[in-house]
């Protein structure tokens, strides 16, 4: 009892004038994991060089983190709305921290790809945390729009920094030294977050479905996994690919029957069948589909087509980065304004409209097209991805924040592999042909150089001569050939995004507050505004008065209400304590 009344007092007094601090606990929280999804791309060569892997152990020292963490996000995001979102947090951030040692002193492969699993764990039960610790803490939607904002604006500049920080270490000290960063951080945010955070939970009832919980996480692992041999250029039906592929959406199949069967699921289906939370969860999906595709594809277009370094094509994607960050700030403005459907609709709009701009990329390079096509890439991305997560937090209920938090970066990471498979395999299919009948490249050399770009330059250097230049010439006409391709596909699928978003709201809805009540006063502590109907009880509720005589009605004016009571007591004018920091006038 003791333990649910000290949460309950930390809730309220985080939703006062402390509900800002813990917002910028949370970013710090999620910029860690942003960061090392992407900081490692960097060091890989230097891994390698380290460590000597093979080629399978490479591909899973860089593919364990994000497969771990996307297969355990329902996991722990339902756990957390049921042992409290705050302890989850915090056993995440000692799991990074430990995660992070082991894989900045990792001896040999097979050490670094167990701690880079264990960093998913890790990972996996702070990201979903952040966000519903952030619904709980921000119970008005007007302020609930501006926090989420900062959110994703952090998560944007976690992933652009990361692989710009992840050079400069690499360059500076050795590739640990990426994974070491963590610990300072994390030694601060650990008694912090213990300090300042909340604790909130969901309604708790009936026991936590231990199956259902694994059977999410095998199903998303498989699916992802599937997803991911699809990206690198499986074949559709390899075993290594359709095996995971069907099991996986087998065991996410039964999941979902199974939740619906049980009388306290770990995840309210019937969520879905609301047309505000199935279309933003289905808008995050196209969003990071077009989002990460295209920036692999225009970093090998910077790097290969244009020959710039690789520091020089992270300062060329910072416009990208910084439109993104001014999204995020001022997407609560926006979605007032604008509201959910107008909001994210014209941000898949104006994402098309920059991606058909950077249709006239060519070989030569064009910074000012490059930069306003990044601008307007990163601010409508950014503007879809926000209005879409607000509205898909504020369409589920409070005790599901966990759950559905899960639901919307399980989407994202979806998206994201769903991006460089589906994009990824459309460039393959209009680069290749072009490739493939150079004249006078043997058949083993033109099978090699279709793979890709980089592939296509080394054989070419093998070859030298005329044949050799040859070859790269083609290649590099290839590429950008399919670089449009992939352009003109991704700008129809972000229109079908568009069109699909007609289905949100068309205004943000927000609960009346009383005038001259600030923001941030819980639900529970404001007053009626003035002509607002009273909720009354049934006459089977309401308790006997002491004189013998029904419980009197309460009339239009509270203080007569009092006066016809002595007995009242005016401290009590509502059923919970004030947020700390408020008087009791």
């Amino acid at each position: 009892m003791s333990g649910t009344t000290t949460a309950g007092s930390r809730l309220r007094a985080a939703t006062g004038a402390h509900r800002w601090v813990v917002l910028f606990v949370l970013c710090v929280s999620l910029l860690l994991v942003a960061l090392d999804a992407t900081v490692l791309h960097v060091a890989v060569p230097a891994v390698t060089g380290d460590l000597r892997p093979s080629g399978v152990e490479l591909l899973w020292i860089v593919d364990a983190y994000p497969l771990v963490c996307a297969s355990l996000l329902i996991l722990f995001g339902t756990l957390g709305d049921r042992v409290g979102r705050r302890r989850v947090l915090l056993i995440g951030y000692g799991l990074f921290a430990a995660a992070s040692a082991v894989a900045a002193f990792a001896g040999s492969p097979a050490v670094l790809i167990g701690a880079r699993a264990l960093l998913g764990v890790g990972g996996a039960m702070i990201m979903p945390a952040t966000l519903s610790i952030l619904r709980a803490v921000f119970p008005d939607r007007r302020e609930r729009a501006l926090a989420i904002g900062v959110w994703t604006a952090v998560a944007a500049v976690g992933a652009a920094v990361g692989p710009v920080l992840g050079g400069f270490l690499v360059e500076h000290f050795w590739w640990g030294s990426v994974f070491l960063i963590n610990i300072p951080l994390l030694a601060v945010l650990l008694p912090l977050g213990r300090v300042l955070l909340p604790e909130s939970k969901g309604c708790g009832d009936g026991p936590w479905d231990v199956l259902g919980a694994l059977m999410a996480a095998a199903g998303v692992l498989g699916v992802v996994f599937g997803v991911k041999r699809l990206g690198a250029g499986e074949g559709p039906l390899s075993l290594t690919t359709l095996g995971p592929l069907c099991v996986g959406t087998a065991l996410l199949v039964l999941f979902v029957r199974r939740q619906r069967r049980r009388e306290h699921p770990l995840i309210d289906m019937r969520m879905f069948a609301r047309p505000t939370f199935s279309t933003s969860v289905g808008c995050i999906v196209l969003a990071m589909l077009a989002l990460v595709g295209l920036e692999l594809i225009a970093v090998q277009y910077l790097q290969l087509v244009l020959g710039l370094s690789p520091l020089e094509t992270g300062l060329r994607l910072l416009p990208l980065t910084f439109a993104a960050m001014a999204a995020g700030i001022t997407g609560s403005a926006t979605l007032r304004r604008l509201g959910p459907r107008r909001m994210v609709s014209w941000g898949f709009v104006l994402t098309s409209v920059a991606v058909l701009l950077l249709v006239l990329m060519g070989q030569h390079d064009r910074p000012g097209l490059l930069t306003a096509g990044f601008v307007l890439l990163g601010f409508g991305l950014q503007t879809t991805l926000f209005g879409a997560y607000e509205s898909m937090l504020s369409e589920a209920p409070a005790d599901q924040a966990g759950g559905a938090a899960a639901i919307g970066e399980t989407s994202y990471q979806l998206g994201a592999g769903l991006g460089i498979a589906l994009l990824g395999s459309v460039m393959n299919a209009a680069y290749a042909p072009a490739v493939s009948s150079v004249r006078g490249v043997p058949s083993a050399a033109r099978s090699a150089a279709a793979d890709s770009l980089g592939e296509a330059y080394q054989v070419a250097a093998r070859l030298g001569g005329p044949v050799g230049e040859n070859l790269r010439t083609a290649a590099r006409h290839s590429f950008v050939h399919g670089l449009h391709i992939t352009l003109l596909v991704s700008a129809g699928l972000l229109l079908l995004g568009a069109l699909a978003a007609l289905r949100l709201p068309k205004t943000m809805e927000c609960p009346p507050r009383a005038a001259g009540e600030p923001d941030g006063t819980p639900p529970q502590v404001r007053r009626r505004q003035p002509g607002a109907p009273q909720l009354r009880k049934p006459p089977e509720q309401r308790r006997s008065h002491p004189s013998g005589t029904a419980e009197p009605r309460a009339s239009a004016d509270p203080r007569a209400d009092r006066r016809a009571d002595p007995r009242a007591d005016p401290r009590a004018a509502t059923e919970a304590p004030l947020p700390a920091g408020r008087g009791r006038g």
